[in-house]
């Protein structure tokens, strides 16, 4: 009877470890996949921002571009009803001139405009990223 006692007593001591063990786990991989939740539902956040800013800097290049172009072409107009008013050649070639001037300096003032819009844009798209990209190293650098 003693060895009986023994077997079960031996039994119940391995079933309660084997349950204690498996409780264990199951709470550690519970707690595994909350905190990936967590954090895929951070980087989701992270890339809705990022698309967020995207689209404002779009839609900025988008309305610079409307306005500059709308405005070379009511500066064309102009130009060319002063040209065709023109007394003479040499008025005409210093009104061509004066207006191929400001039309290639209003060019390139656009381009810096729009470079800027850009550049802010991109600035602005990348930040989420580049925050969870940190998080992400940082938690695994911690983990070592």
């Amino acid at each position: 009877m003693a060895a009986a006692e023994t077997l079960k007593n031996t039994a119940e001591q391995f079933s309660t470890a084997s349950n204690q063990a498996f409780k264990d786990g199951v709470e550690k991989s519970l707690a595994a996949l909350a905190e990936a939740n967590v954090h895929s539902k951070k980087n989701l956040e992270a890339m809705v921002a990022s698309v967020t800013a995207a689209t404002k800097g779009a839609e900025a290049l988008g309305a610079q571009t409307f306005a500059y172009s709308k405005k070379a072409a009511e500066d064309q107009v102009a130009a060319a009803k002063s040209l065709a008013g023109a007394k003479s050649v040499q008025e005409a070639v210093e009104l061509q001139t004066a207006w191929a001037k400001s039309a290639l300096e209003a060019y390139i003032a656009q381009v810096s405009r729009a470079s800027e819009i850009v550049s802010a844009s991109i600035k602005d798209s990348v930040k989420p990223l580049n925050e969870r990209v940190s998080a992400t190293v940082e938690k695994l650098q911690a983990a070592r």
